[in-house]
């Protein structure tokens, strides 16, 4: 048995959910939406739900982000 095979599927970063991820954000961008977010590691799993609810929370920050480019 291979070493990939005996771990667990990763799992949304968020408490409470299990859904796989589809994105992998910067923890500290993900806590800007969720502040509930443990703490760990760089990077944060992100499902798709979840993901769709950060996108629309840090809609008008990122906005401005992309204007000083």
């Amino acid at each position: 048995m291979s070493p990939a095979e005996d771990e667990a599927p990763e799992r949304c970063a968020i408490p409470g959910c299990d859904q796989p991820p589809v994105r992998h954000l910067a923890r500290s961008e993900a806590r800007a939406a969720f502040p509930e977010l443990p703490e760990g590691g760089r990077r944060a799993p992100i499902c798709r739900d979840h993901y769709r609810t950060w996108k629309k929370a840090t809609k008008d920050r990122r906005a401005l982000d992309r204007l000083t480019w």
